[in-house]
């Protein structure tokens, strides 16, 4: 299981990466945008500061098939083992079979349809990124396009993942997961949504009362 932090936010990378069990960071244009950053900066910051064995993930800005692929390759300049983010369209899609002949692992992003997904992995990418909340956003159901493309993939491509990205709540993620998805990214305020609960500071508290009661103190 691969979990992933989406975010440009270096500060609050290296402050979750001390405490949750994180693979890697996958950020998009808006994400960056937000930071008022450029990429090559953020990309060199966050490789600076997780494990080397993390994986960063970064989104080319082009729309035409043979931009797609040299701002690929400026982006594996910066971080050689980058995976590139390409968004499932007809040009994305020329694109990911390129990238894939030059062995350049790729992530098929923007997927609201589990066929759309599919096609991307036929085309080689390593990864899938279907858009769970944004889909229920729009009245659809993204847990079950999720089971669906997971299935697909299983069948079908084994060599690619799901990555299910998009999502409000701790329930949705662990909804993907117990699909099947193989990867996870969420933004930081959700992944922290999983820690934060009122009763685990409640039993934390009953148990100092309890013990200082008995022993006056709270060393062992």
């Amino acid at each position: 299981m691969e979990f992933y932090l989406d975010t440009a936010d270096v500060a609050e990378v290296k402050r979750l990466a001390a405490v949750l069990p994180i693979k890697g960071v996958t950020t998009n244009p808006s994400i960056v945008a937000r930071g008022k950053r450029d990429i090559t900066s953020v990309l060199e910051e966050l490789a600076s500061l997780l494990p080397a064995d993390s994986t960063l993930f970064a989104q080319v800005i082009a729309r035409e098939p043979a931009a797609m692929v040299e701002e690929a390759l400026k982006l594996r300049e910066v971080i050689p083992e980058l995976v590139v983010k390409v968004p499932v369209t007809h040009n994305g899609l020329n694109a990911i079979k390129q990238l894939t002949q030059l062995n350049i692992p790729t992530l098929g992003t923007a997927v609201y349809g589990a066929g759309q997904g599919f096609f991307a992995a036929l085309a080689g990418a390593s990864y899938i990124a279907p858009y769970v909340n944004r889909i229920d956003s729009q009245g659809g159901d993204g847990i079950g396009l999720v089971t669906e493309l997971q299935k697909l993939i299983g069948l079908h491509c084994p060599d690619s993942k799901v990555l299910a990205a998009s999502f409000r709540t701790p329930r949705q993620v662990l909804d993907c997961m117990l699909a099947g998805c193989q990867a996870i990214t969420v933004d930081p305020q959700v992944a922290e949504m999983f820690l934060l609960d009122p009763a685990v500071d409640d039993a934390l508290k009953r148990f100092d009362h309890d013990w200082s009661a008995a022993f006056g103190t709270l060393a062992l």
